[in-house]
């Protein structure tokens, strides 16, 4: 059938790169020894199409390359049964504008549009015979699984339409209407996939194979979402928009969980591109080239890199947060008490005593600690200083935490604080927990001088990053005293300090 390439090196291509799974994978093979595949990848015209819309391309690139006939479906309809995600009559709109979109995303990676195949759903979704369908196939698909099914994708609330329930059923008929063998998709799709699985047959359609790429999760974390503007870039961004969001980016040094920087490396940069580069300075060795993501995973989990930290950095000094208090900036925190106002008084910082400290179960990097802040338990914290401290040295030492972060999960176990640190690059980087004054006590209060009286908030709201904003002028100073913006940070009894890393910045 193939008269380029072996059945198996088509579904090496196939697969290649993005993680792909298969679902129908025997199917799959069978199919490809016989002919080209018919596969199709399908878009809902809500939100405006993001960077992550760049994982299918790259992948729709590899299909055309393995002979395969490929459809790209504008689900217009699909994108108004969505909780009216696209008003009726905006459907044509939008369609015209993931038209334009989609297609210059395919052209930017070298992808001939004239072997592709577009359709908008309207034009066969509204037919008769259509339309008979879905009603017979809602005859037969219950409630439960109609609303399973489109759980991942279509937007869940708290009283949902009929028309969300017909999301999942239609995409599923699309196979048949489109005439293929396959439909590719993300992760997400794949309760949807398996409903296809389930129903088609009864209706006397074919079952056909799917194949998912993983998702892209957003800066903030969750799912890169059209309908979600913080945790995505769009492709329209302005240069000043790109920097802000991802300087808002939740990007916790050593955590590889949820973290969307990474990610969009991982999913979107290498598949694009054969290295990926992190700009340093000279003293620390020059700019670092990664040739593969897993080097790179590895180097951040053990926070031998901190690319995003310099990435923030950077796009803080080049646009600094206005200050929305003019007394604020003079170190008065009776004035700064709007919601917004980045002050160090908001920092809940305490003394803590180390209890125990153990290897995490699952991450060689990571150190397990239960941490005396004053309170009535211990906190559970999660650091990753099994590099650069030992057991020993922690075990029963003063620390400085940060105590008011919301707790995040780190390989699986929720860590409740900070154990803030100074550290200094280079090879091998360095890296000390800050010191308390002698004498101090669990629950101690750590402040900036100048900013006493400032009440911490109860929970640092994660959108807002106040600690990321106020880390970039967390410094240690030549004579090893803890500092923000040149103000030292004190307790009662003394200033905080560190051992020998002068100039060292504090994460």
């Amino acid at each position: 059938a193939h008269t380029l390439f072996s059945w198996q090196f088509v579904l090496q291509l196939l697969t290649l790169n993005s993680q792909i799974e298969v679902l129908g994978e025997e199917k799959l093979k069978q199919l490809l020894q016989e002919r080209e595949l018919k596969v199709y990848w399908g878009t809902a015209t809500t939100g405006k199409p993001h960077v992550a819309y760049f994982v299918p391309m790259s992948k729709i690139a590899d299909f055309l390359k393995a002979g395969c006939e490929v459809t790209i479906l504008f689900a217009d309809l699909h994108a108004y049964l969505d909780n009216m995600k696209a008003p009726w009559e905006l459907l044509e709109l939008r369609v015209q504008y993931y038209e334009q979109v989609i297609k210059a995303m395919l052209e930017s990676i070298g992808v001939p549009l004239e072997k592709l195949r577009f359709v908008k759903g309207t034009d066969y979704q509204l037919s008769r015979e259509y339309t008979l369908d879905v009603y017979r196939l809602s005859s037969m698909v219950t409630e439960h699984d109609a609303k399973k099914a489109g759980a991942e994708v279509v937007k869940q609330v708290d009283h949902p339409l009929l028309s969300g329930l017909l999301y999942p059923g239609l995409q599923a008929l699309d196979e048949e209407y489109l005439k293929v063998d396959a439909q590719f998709g993300g992760v997400d799709q794949r309760k949807i996939f398996t409903l296809a699985e389930k129903y088609l047959p009864s209706l006397g359609y074919t079952k056909r194979i799917h194949m998912m790429n993983p998702m892209v999760p957003g800066l903030t974390g969750t799912k890169m979402s059209s309908s979600e503007e913080e945790s995505k870039i769009d492709l329209l961004d302005k240069k000043d928009d790109v920097k802000k969001k991802l300087k808002k980016a939740f990007c916790e040094p050593g955590n590889i969980q949820n973290n969307g920087i990474l990610s969009f490396v991982k999913h979107v940069l290498f598949p694009l591109s054969s290295e990926f580069v992190i700009k340093r300075d000279p003293k620390w060795g020059g700019d670092k080239v990664y040739t593969s993501y897993e080097e790179v995973e590895k180097d951040f989990a053990e926070e031998v890199v901190h690319f995003c930290n310099c990435m923030k950095h950077y796009s803080y000094q080049a646009y600094p947060e206005p200050t929305k208090n003019k007394f604020a900036a003079k170190g008065n925190p009776k004035n700064a008490t709007e919601e917004d106002d980045v002050v160090p008084s908001r920092l809940d910082l305490r003394v803590g005593k180390v209890i125990s400290v153990e290897k995490h179960p699952d991450a060689d990097s990571l150190y397990l600690e239960k941490i005396d802040v004053g309170e009535e338990q211990p906190r559970t914290v999660v650091s990753g200083l099994v590099a650069y401290v030992s057991q020993e040295e922690l075990q029963d030492r003063l620390v400085i935490l940060l105590c008011n972060l919301k707790p995040q999960k780190m390989r699986g176990i929720e860590s409740q604080a900070m154990l803030l640190c100074a550290s200094v690059e280079g090879d091998p980087r360095r890296v000390e927990p800050l010191n308390a004054p002698e004498g101090s006590a669990p629950g101690d209060r750590v402040y900036v001088e100048g900013f006493e009286s400032g009440k911490p908030d109860d929970e640092l709201k994660p959108k807002k990053k106040v600690f990321e904003k106020l880390q970039v002028d967390l410094k240690i100073s030549d004579e090893c005293i803890a500092q923000w913006k040149e103000k030292d940070l004190m307790t009662k009894l003394g200033k905080i300090t560190c051992k020998t890393l002068k100039g060292g910045n504090i994460s």
